[in-house]
């Protein structure tokens, strides 16, 4: 059973930094997909950067140069370094997982519901 914890939001004025955090409780011997999805207020969920087992990483065209994903050495965290936040950035940033998910397919699959797992979420706030 995976499970999925997020921390690290809050609020930030624009130009400022946040490292979110995903605590990551899977199966380590199955390849993955996983990654950060944010939503903001009456808009849909978008994936906004994917790491897989390979090591792969794909970032969306709105954030690139502004975002790093990472884990750690243990495999079990995941994080979103968010650089010169705006406060269009400003939404509920979500991990997500998904065994059959590349860092390539992840975004997709989250988009048209196929994504399996997903934490609870946290806030970001930016205010300008």
């Amino acid at each position: 059973q995976v499970q999925l914890v997020e921390s690290g939001g809050g609020s930030v004025q624009a130009g400022g930094s946040l490292r979110l955090s995903c605590l990551v409780t899977r199966d380590k011997s199955r390849p993955y997909g996983m990654g950060w999805f944010r939503q903001a207020p009456g808009q849909a969920r978008a994936g906004i950067a994917a790491i897989d087992n390979f090591g792969s990483r794909t970032y969306a065209d709105s954030v690139k140069g502004r975002v790093s994903i990472s884990e750690n050495d243990a495999k079990n965290t995941l994080y979103l370094q968010r650089n010169k936040l705006e406060p269009e950035d400003t939404a509920m940033y979500f991990c997500a997982f998904d065994y059959r998910a590349t860092s390539a397919t992840l975004a997709t699959m989250g988009s048209v519901g196929m994504v399996t797992d997903w934490g609870k979420g946290t806030q970001v706030t930016v205010s300008s």
